[in-house]
């Protein structure tokens, strides 16, 4: 053999190195999983992925029945949902949420929510946008469970408001 079938032979096995790495790094990687409900931060953190994951009735759960427009069932919160689709963002997959810091104030809970949208625009073009939301949660007095009094963004506006979504 000559030295330049060796050298390409060492190219390609690389290149099909690190494409078999690539697929390992993509398909072993840890899938979302809920948290233990004690915490605002993680109440918050069950409601996105709840929502990212479509299990409506979960998220339905963890919306305080103090809103204004609180839904009546979890049929009226999908409907809701699905009329507000642009806000919970359902048709993006390439969406990432962290939950980052929380502070007190008062009553409420303000907990900081980073997301992250990840666009693809060519062959090397990639790029990102990062955004900050924030979630207000109260304790429930009834259950004493965390839940959502309002939102900045993965919110039906209308639940703001005494008549709820139509």
């Amino acid at each position: 053999m000559k030295t330049t079938d060796k050298f390409l032979i060492g190219i390609v096995l690389g290149i099909v190195l690190l494409v078999v790495v690539a697929f390992a790094v993509a398909f072993l990687r840890p899938k979302p999983a809920y948290k233990s409900e004690d915490t605002p931060e993680a109440a918050t953190h069950n409601y996105l992925l709840a929502l990212r994951q479509e299990d409506f009735k979960r998220a339905y759960g963890y919306l305080s029945p103090t809103i204004k427009g609180y839904p009546s069932s979890v049929e009226t919160f999908t409907k809701n949902i699905r009329d507000s689709s642009w806000s919970f963002r359902l048709n993006e997959q390439e969406v990432s949420l962290e939950v980052l810091s929380s502070r007190t104030i008062g009553e409420r809970v303000i907990v900081t929510v980073r997301e992250t949208r990840f666009n693809q625009g060519g062959l090397f073009d990639s790029s990102e946008s990062i955004d900050t939301f924030e979630v207000q949660l109260q304790r429930d007095l009834t259950s004493s469970s965390w839940k959502i009094v309002t939102a900045e963004s993965y919110w039906a506006w209308c639940w703001n408001k005494y008549n709820s979504c139509r």
